[in-house]
């Protein structure tokens, strides 16, 4: 059984098997729209569970419309939605492959079914995520929607499916860019992210929140936060407080792994509580600041902070966080402490080479190649 959080209209999942049921159920229901936006969709088993139920929906008259980004499903066969498209659905390409804007992709996972109901999260559609988690497939993390925020969700998919040509005419290049912004509602807060000028929402968020906390809980696939992030860490600890970290003990990206290894070091002197998890791949995406809770498709590094479209939902719901500290608690049961002086003596001159390349490639070069492609696309 998946744990969720029991409010009337968020239900919190850590399982693969429970969220693609949840959401096919909700695909096949829908009557009037389906919006689906996935960064990497697989041709297999799963997948065509989902291309089937979004082309029965398109058979009985619902608008079908589909957007995978290009790079993380680029084993898919364009070929696949045939079937689809055929029975009236769109499907659409995000940033189609070109050498000269490759390095700017669409990391957001959404569905939305009836501008009613809808799921976001870190689970991508692929043999990988179905499982618990625990004895069987990634461990992720999603959530399901029903209400206000839904429409506003519904919305920034609108935006994001005319933007997947990646052309941006009208972009005005010293403006900051459109695609940073907040939403700000009475459930929540929608939290947006992308390329070009301006801060990111999502990482001002979190520092805002950072300042005064007296207790922090991650969850992170690959973290890589800026030294303005982990000192707001550090501080947590240095006025009596308490941050820990479930990071990735297994992880389907090395480089990522080895670059936040590189930052241990300094983090435990401070006293921030790391942990690994064990079981499986860790792919989820959660963060517990004392009565807020966020999450969505972003990671804590500059890919997810500076370069790749996001989504990330900051409540402050007392059911929906109390939820996401039970998910916590649970995903502490399966990971190993990393103590301080073991970490400390396993640091051979080797891996700290290697720890401090990777930290580079990821924190130095991927970004400034990000930037260079998007001052290269035509404004």
């Amino acid at each position: 059984m998946t744990p969720s959080a029991t409010a009337p209209t968020c239900q919190w999942y850590c399982a693969g098997d429970d969220i693609f049921r949840d959401m096919l159920a909700a695909i096949d229901a829908a009557r009037t729209a389906i919006s689906f936006e996935i960064y990497i969709f697989s041709e297999c088993p799963l997948g065509e569970r989902f291309r089937e139920a979004l082309t029965r929906a398109a058979g009985r008259g619902v608008r079908v419309r589909t957007l995978v980004d290009a790079m993380g499903s680029l084993e898919l066969s364009v070929k696949f939605w045939e079937p689809l498209q055929q029975a009236g659905g769109v499907v659409k390409w995000f940033n189609p492959i070109a050498l000269k804007r490759m390095w700017i992709r669409n990391h957001r996972k959404l569905l939305v079914c009836d501008d009613r109901t809808a799921f976001i999260g870190g689970y991508n559609v692929a043999t990988d995520y179905e499982g618990d988690g625990v004895t069987r497939g990634w461990r992720d993390m999603g959530l399901k929607i029903e209400g206000p925020l839904v429409s506003q969700l519904a919305l920034s998919f609108d935006e994001m499916f005319a933007r997947a040509d990646l052309r941006h005419r009208f972009f005005p290049r010293l403006r900051k860019s459109p695609a940073k912004k907040t939403v700000s509602q009475p459930e929540g807060r929608l939290l947006f992210s992308g390329p070009g000028r301006g801060p990111s929402p999502i990482q001002r968020a979190l520092i805002t929140d950072l300042a005064g906390a007296r207790d922090v809980k991650i969850i992170m696939a690959y973290f890589l936060p800026t030294w303005r992030m982990r000192r707001a860490l550090m501080r947590v600890v240095r006025r009596g407080g308490t941050a820990q970290l479930i990071l990735a003990g297994k992880s389907d990206v090395l480089l990522s792994q080895l670059a936040g290894r590189s930052l241990y070091r300094s983090l435990l002197a401070a006293g921030v509580e790391i942990y690994e998890y064990q079981p499986q791949i860790l792919h989820a995406k959660l963060i517990v600041i004392d009565d807020a809770v966020y999450t969505g498709s972003a990671n804590l590094d500059p890919r997810s902070l500076q370069i790749n479209y996001e989504l990330m939902i900051r409540f402050q719901k007392p059911e929906l966080v109390e939820g996401a500290r039970k998910i916590f608690r649970q995903t502490l049961e399966h990971s190993e402490r990393v103590e301080p002086e073991a970490w400390r003596k396993s640091r051979t001159f080797w891996r700290r080479l290697k720890h401090r390349l990777a930290y580079w490639l990821l924190v130095r070069l991927d970004p400034w190649m990000a930037r260079w492609q998007w001052r290269s696309l035509p404004k």
